[in-house]
């Protein structure tokens, strides 16, 4: 087990690579009460073609499917294990991304009994075909209320304009027609690829005895046999770097309209620290144009033009990247026009003073260390980073080096007019 001190941040991580391939972080914060542990496999919905692990050819899969397998593991032969957990005290959820399954819980006491039920769990699949279709339903059910949410539309409606071929465009939950056709062995085939050791990483954070908590994983895992770990081949289709779309406008029962503007990014094949100041370089750009320090925000909101729900949104994932900004307005023509030319603007080094960056730097390095007293950010922050190459405990040191032309630098590569693209979800129209 090795010890990785972070002086800055006042933070010591413990890791160790176990023989089966399974990455184990431990981060002791003595003083707090709450314990709170992550298994996560670096797999989510995007994840929809590979070579499933002991064949040759590639397969697609339904649509959907991550996000149906992480329902699927809950439930067992002999019942749910939300039950369990509630039993020895705990909190379960678990949670699929575009990149990530995460199952978690959080706890003040039995922690070792609920980490070995949650490894456990995660690591003992259940599906039959009849559990599977009694599955579509709840979740059919889920994705039509999620049609029904506005805020989600204008996301996915902008993300659907952004990408022409990247699954990234396609709803996390698939669609009702998509999670038809997911059978059991196809549950199977995408947990036998995905859910090895070598492909998943378990992260603790508490009150907790680093030693004895890595004692309790080797034990657990050494009861247990696993294949031979073999890469996870994916692919994924070309994708232009132009916006797919640039407008669509999607009409609900709605009483505001919401207006969301979007700027898709190449590809990016830099990784680790670089990558990591490319996304704080796209973090602070957009504080700088668009947070409630900004001009912007002040003379729009002075005007009506936008109320408490606009802001803006940075994803940064392995083989996509793209911003968000917007709200809820009356006037989403207008604020469209105005989100973009703040934008272009900016990639003529326009509202980039060395002033607003030094404010958003701060403030950036202050919203950070507050985090850190969240048992619940640093798992699941540090998860996202790791399958990405990058630390997340080197985001204050490296925010701390960045210079203004770091982010006038970004601006000026990645803000072209063609990546632009608009959403809004407008009131129905009255006959």
């Amino acid at each position: 087990m090795e010890k990785n001190v972070f002086d800055q941040m006042k933070e010591e991580v413990f890791h160790e690579k176990l023989d089966n391939g399974l990455n184990v972080f431990i981060l002791p914060k003595q003083g707090f009460n709450k314990t709170y542990v992550t298994f996560t496999t670096n797999y989510g919905s995007i994840d929809n073609e590979f070579i499933p692990n002991g064949e040759s050819d590639y397969i697609h899969v339904p649509d959907g499917i991550a996000h149906f397998l992480e329902h699927k593991m809950f439930e067992k032969e002999d019942g749910d294990v939300f039950q369990k957990f509630s039993s020895q005290g705990a909190s379960a959820n678990a949670f699929t991304s575009f990149t990530r399954t995460a199952y978690l819980f959080s706890a003040t006491s039995n922690i070792k009994e609920n980490t070995e039920t949650l490894i456990d769990f995660v690591q003992a699949p259940y599906f039959t075909e009849q559990t599977v279709e009694k599955e579509k339903g709840i979740i059919g059910q889920e994705i039509r209320m999620y049609d029904d949410n506005p805020d989600w539309r204008v996301y996915f409606g902008l993300i659907e304009n952004l990408y022409e071929q990247h699954p990234v465009k396609i709803d996390i939950a698939g669609t009702v027609e998509s999670i038809t056709d997911i059978t059991k062995d196809h549950l199977y085939t995408c947990y036998n690829t995905f859910y090895h050791p070598v492909n998943m990483t378990l992260f603790i954070v508490g009150p907790v005895d680093p030693a004895d908590m890595m004692q309790l994983v080797r034990d657990n895992q050494a009861k247990k046999s696993f294949p031979e770990p073999v890469p996870v081949q994916r692919r994924f289709p070309e994708e232009p770097e132009k916006a797919a779309k640039a407008h669509h406008e999607i009409r609900m029962n709605v009483n505001s309209s919401k207006c969301e503007v979007g700027f898709k990014m190449p590809a990016s094949a830099v990784t680790g620290r670089e990558k990591l100041r490319e996304e704080l370089a796209a973090s602070l750009l957009l504080e700088m144009l668009f947070g409630k320090t900004s001009r912007f925000y002040e003379k729009a909101y002075s005007a009506g033009l936008i109320d408490d729900t606009f802001g803006f949104d940075y994803t940064g994932e392995r083989g996509f990247s793209f911003a968000l900004v917007g709200g809820d307005t009356d006037q989403p023509e207008t604020l469209e026009k105005r989100i973009q030319k703040q934008l272009l603007d900016a990639k003529e080094g326009i509202h980039l003073s060395a002033e607003a960056f030094d404010r958003a730097r701060k403030k950036k390095i202050g919203s950070t260390l507050r985090a850190f007293n969240s048992p619940e950010f640093i798992a699941n922050q540090f998860t996202r980073y790791q399958f990405n190459g990058l630390n997340l405990f080197e985001t204050v040191p490296v925010l701390e080096e960045m210079t203004l032309e770091d982010v006038t630098a970004f601006a000026r590569k990645m803000i072209e007019e063609e990546r632009f693209s608009s959403c809004f979800v407008l009131p129905k129209e009255t006959a």
